[in-house]
């Protein structure tokens, strides 16, 4: 399984409203619920509407179009970098899943995961 490796600073947060978010960004990850509206994005690109915000994210994406039918690719890598006190965001899109670690545990994360046989692509 190969994992590419974002080179890009991200935030997770929440806004008020979308009116400001620019969603032909590289990366936006919009989520809606009930209860709130959150978006992950590169850092530079957050908008000033914010209502709460965590920045320090770095990232990567399970390389390839992931078919629906298969099953439990994103809970082993959780499940390594968990017995690796190691904590992640996750995102799922149409094509992949992609996994935000906190930047202090980034390098640390693609080392234990590239020693569990992952090929870690620049």
């Amino acid at each position: 399984m190969e994992i590419k490796r974002i080179n890009q600073d991200f935030s997770v947060y929440k806004v008020m409203d979308y009116s400001l978010v620019n969603i032909n960004a590289e990366y936006c990850f919009i989520g809606k619920t009930d209860e709130e509206k959150s978006l992950v994005c590169i850092t530079s690109d957050v908008p000033p509407n914010i209502i709460q915000r965590d920045d320090g994210w770095k990232g990567f994406r399970i390389q390839g179009m992931l078919d629906f039918s298969l099953v439990g690719i994103l809970s082993k890598i959780t499940e390594i970098l968990a017995k690796n006190s190691i904590s992640i965001f996750a995102i799922s899109t149409y094509n992949t899943d992609y996994v935000l670690i906190k930047k202090e545990n980034y390098q640390k994360a693609l080392d234990i995961l590239k020693h569990s046989g992952y090929e870690i692509l620049e």
